[in-house]
């Protein structure tokens, strides 16, 4: 081998080893701001209180008809049951993702070093997600409203997707599970319209996810300057059509007709909002541009992601 090839294998080994001894110091950092700041939601959220009359489930300004013909004919009422169930509805598609975020995880986990500070971070952040699908499990109880289920085609590819997620592709999709979310709460919880415990329940979220999502962008940025063309390759396009499902499943005609609505022509109505859309593009705005920076949004990605409405 020659001297040039050494020093090249030697440069990557070297590159390798920062690259871990780095991610093993922002997981010894996260474990001990989860240790500081963690929530119990059980005990943290004043699930005995009754929902406020006259208060929104999700703000007004944030549901998927304002601005249309429909929302402009509907009732107070009418728009607070709306609320109610988009609230649901979102709830129960954030315990699909946290649900597949952990078995992805867990699957890793089997291969993974068990004496590692990303193996211990990822088993914390396992943790907080439990605690945050109890909780949003026990928000759509308290609403008084039904979760939502998962069709067969979803339940199918949920269930086959903790096989491919593998290195970059997987903080993608852990990015694309809870960026979007994250984004969104934030313009909501200060809302004064808001139910008082779901603006507690988004408080409890997104200070949890703020780790989870530092974890995630790190991983893919430590994972950049060693990924082949490969991993590159399929993390690029791998996330072409999460627009398209997201926008599915943010307008799901099932939560429409539960408002007393007609399910597949207000979905409709929705998708064409530029309101719901505008909403659409800032909550992804943040992850679009990181995802550029990575390299990972491919002319692909990029027209799946458009056609989803998520950008201009």
């Amino acid at each position: 081998m020659s001297v040039t090839a050494q020093t090249g294998q030697r440069d990557g080994t070297d590159r390798r080893a920062g690259a871990d001894d780095g991610r093993e110091a922002i997981a010894r950092r996260l474990i001990t701001g989860s240790v500081k700041r963690s929530y119990e939601p059980i005990v943290d959220l004043d699930w005995d209180s009754a929902p406020v009359p006259g208060r929104y489930f999700l703000p007004p300004g944030a549901l998927s008809l304002v601005g249309t013909e429909l929302w402009n004919q509907m009732t107070v009422e009418q728009r607070i049951e709306l609320s109610r169930q988009e609230m649901a509805n979102i709830l129960s598609v954030g315990i699909w993702f946290e649900n597949l975020l952990n078995r992805t995880l867990l699957a890793r986990l089997m291969s993974a070093d068990p004496a590692a500070a990303a193996t211990h971070y990822a088993l914390t952040e396992m943790g907080d997600e439990c605690r945050h699908m109890v909780m949003f499990g026990r928000a759509i109880e308290w609403s008084g409203a039904r979760p939502y289920r998962m069709v067969l085609a979803d339940r199918i590819v949920m269930t086959l997707l903790p096989h491919v997620l593998r290195g970059s592709l997987l903080w993608v999709a852990a990015l694309i599970g809870e960026e979007i979310f994250d984004a969104l709460q934030r313009e909501m919880l200060e809302d004064p319209e808001l139910q008082p415990l779901i603006s507690r329940l988004m408080q409890v979220h997104v200070a949890e996810e703020a780790r989870h999502i530092g974890f995630a962008r790190d991983g893919i940025m430590r994972r950049k300057p060693i990924r082949g063309r490969w991993e590159t390759f399929v993390a690029g396009h791998g996330h072409a059509l999460a627009g398209v499902m997201l926008r599915r499943l943010f307008t799901n005609p099932a939560m429409y007709r539960r408002a007393g609505l007609d399910g597949r022509a207000t979905a409709r109505s929705a998708r064409a909002n530029p309101h719901f859309q505008d909403a659409q593009v800032r909550g992804f705005a943040s992850l679009a541009a990181f995802l550029e920076e990575a390299g990972l949004m491919s002319r692909v990605a990029r027209y799946g992601w458009r056609r989803g409405g998520f950008l201009r």
